[in-house]
């Protein structure tokens, strides 16, 4: 039987087999008196092979090579022969700064070489080589593309301006007062800091005999106070803080809530007045509802129950720093001061730290005098907040700006109703904030 396999070639030839190769010692040889069929007959008779299984795939050469335009790029098809790396070589020893270094393993011989089972032998000659040197179609949109990309940098590049950040400082750099050198870190505690002045906006519900009505009443009738002593504005900003602040941590019945808004006011002017309100001005402001002792007894709860921390950041601490960065005329300073100042009356404004009580006031006012929405880079760098988070807020303050005339509350209207502030309050509200398309 064995012989018969020995007689019979076809035998031992595997059916799969394509070509004139036949098996002996292990290696495929030519085999004698059959002559190479044309590449196209082949090439229809593998099912599913690629056009030329012995070409070597260069892709990765060719394309660094015609990205870079220092080397003319290798054809993908055609097959690495001893006689097609020895130009290769040559090519690359002329221009001696190729993209991509890359070895082309020469095959053994010029046309018989030693192939697996499904590897045809192609000869170099039998190539048309004048056809099939053009550069692959996606090497061609690569260099396109990156052309395209180039351009489009580029016209990006002129046409796009980026708002310079103002220096808001260098005016104040030989004035001792202004701290230039440490004004940022300064307002970089204050951010640390501000979360420690901020009370809950629902701190009411702990008190059983006062709610937020009457907080509103109170801080109407202090700002008008504040204005008859004509006192500094940080004074009624503190005076606030300290109501607040200690109001949510005492519970207090509704007779004494004024005593704890004189009290606060004769703390705050304590710690920022030079000239501070004796006792008997703020009784008899107080219609002599209290004694001095009530008043003193007062204060002396206040100041141990807030732990003596009356350094606090307040929104006029940041009010100053932001009105500079949108350097400000006097107009927009007291319409400023006069939508925070509405603010303060209204207890769901708590909710928001300071820091972003005085950008969304400077924000809304910017907008109310200009009729259109001005942040510019300048105040979004310096207070950290973008107009996009400042719209919520300056929509509540659109709000109370309208109906600032109206009601019983109407201490802050007529009070920036006057020559001294400008008239602020006569202003037309930025209704256009309110529009939920904005």
């Amino acid at each position: 039987m064995a012989g018969s396999n020995e007689n019979n070639p076809s035998l031992v030839r595997p059916a799969h087999f394509q070509g004139g190769l036949r098996m002996g010692g292990g290696k495929f040889v030519p085999e004698v008196g059959h002559h190479r069929r044309a590449l196209s007959n082949i090439n229809q008779n593998l099912v599913g092979a690629p056009p030329y299984p012995c070409a070597v795939n260069k892709r990765g050469l060719s394309e660094r090579q015609a990205l870079c335009g220092k080397n003319p790029p290798i054809p993908v098809h055609r097959p690495i022969t001893r006689k097609f790396a020895a130009e290769i070589a040559n090519k690359q020893q002329q221009q001696p700064q190729p993209c991509l270094e890359q070895e082309a393993k020469p095959t053994s011989s010029h046309t018989n070489a030693t192939a697996s089972e499904d590897c045809t032998i192609i000869d170099v000659d039998d190539l048309n080589e004048t056809n099939d040197l053009h550069v692959p179609m996606f090497v061609k949109h690569t260099e396109a593309m990156l052309d395209e990309i180039d351009q489009m940098e580029e016209v990006e590049m002129e046409d796009i301006s980026v708002e310079p950040i103002t220096d808001i400082d260098s005016c104040d750099s030989k004035n001792p007062l202004a701290v230039v050198e440490y004004i940022e870190d300064i307002y970089a505690h204050y951010r640390k800091s501000e979360s420690s002045s901020c009370v809950s906006p629902n701190y009411m519900e702990q008190q059983f005999d006062i709610n937020e009505k009457m907080r509103a009443i109170l801080i109407d009738w202090l700002i008008e106070v504040h204005y008859k002593f004509e006192l500094m504005d940080e004074t009624l900003f503190l005076t606030i803080n300290l109501i607040d602040r200690f109001l949510a941590q005492q519970a207090v019945v509704r007779k004494k809530l004024q005593l704890v808004g004189v009290t606060a006011m004769l703390l705050a002017c304590k710690y920022e007045e030079v000239s501070v309100p004796v006792v008997e001005d703020l009784i008899l402001i107080s219609d002599k509802a209290y004694t001095r002792k009530e008043v003193l007894d007062m204060e002396r709860l206040m100041v141990n129950t807030l732990q003596f921390n009356m350094s606090v950041p307040t929104p006029y601490a940041f009010m100053r720093r932001f009105l500079k960065a949108a350097q400000s005329d006097r107009k927009l300073e007291l319409l400023s001061f006069f939508i925070i100042e509405l603010c303060l009356v209204e207890c769901e404004m708590l909710r928001f730290p300071p820091s972003f009580l005085a950008a969304a006031a400077i924000f809304t006012a910017q907008c109310t005098l200009n009729g259109s929405r001005q942040w510019t880079q300048t105040c979004e760098w310096h207070s950290n907040y973008r107009e996009d988070q400042l719209l919520e807020c300056s929509k509540l303050m659109v709000g109370f700006h309208q109906k600032a005339g109206t009601g019983k509350l109407t201490g802050v209207y007529r009070k920036y109703s006057t020559f001294k502030f400008g008239y602020a309050a006569k202003s037309e509200p930025a209704v256009f904030l309110l529009d939920t398309r904005s």
